[in-house]
């Protein structure tokens, strides 16, 4: 059992856990918006959000900030990469990437959750969710690049940025909590 200063968030209830989803949702469409063209799949902010999300909110709150982010674009809204929006970017070649954000917030939210501590305790589950969004995306890439272009394609680019990501995610989840601690 966590004391509040240890816990993630301090506990939700009533009205602020679906404010705490949408706005979660947010984080990542904003995220989405910043972004260097790569092909097959761009490079945005989202590895960035969905760690701080997990870092800041737990697994299970990240998760659903994540899924409900993912069901707003299947509805359409223009939430992803781009403003675009719709079915066709969750089952083309980001498909897998994108779950994969949904399964790595849950692992990686709740692993720092179970176990909070410093920089190292912090980067280390999101190194892993990021080995679980990259593992989920290669499966999926795979069936529109071919297995021989799934690392120099959806890998390789993405690996300085991606851990640059998680160590910025990792430090402004540790100044947030010492700022809660603080307050």
């Amino acid at each position: 059992m966590h004391s509040p200063v240890e816990a993630p968030l301090p506990a939700l209830a009533g009205w602020r856990v679906p404010a705490a989803i949408i706005g979660g949702s947010l984080l990542m469409a904003l995220s989405g918006q910043i972004q260097i063209p790569f092909w097959p799949v761009p490079m945005t902010m989202q590895v960035c959000a969905t760690f701080l999300l997990a870092g800041l909110a737990g697994g299970r709150l990240a998760a659903a900030m994540v899924a409900t982010f993912l069901a707003e674009a299947a509805v359409g809204l223009p939430v992803l990469a781009g403003g675009s929006g719709g079915l066709a970017p969750l089952v083309g070649p980001t498909g897998g990437y994108l779950l994969g954000f949904v399964v790595a917030a849950f692992l990686a939210g709740e692993w720092i959750r179970r176990r909070p501590g410093g920089m190292i305790a912090t980067v280390v589950p999101m190194l892993a969710g990021l080995g679980v969004i990259y593992l989920l995306g290669c499966l999926w890439l795979a069936q529109f690049t071919g297995w021989a272009a799934v690392i120099p394609a959806g890998v390789a680019p993405f690996l300085l940025g991606d851990a640059l990501k998680v160590l910025l995610a990792a430090a402004v989840t540790l100044a947030l909590r010492r700022v809660r601690r603080a307050a």
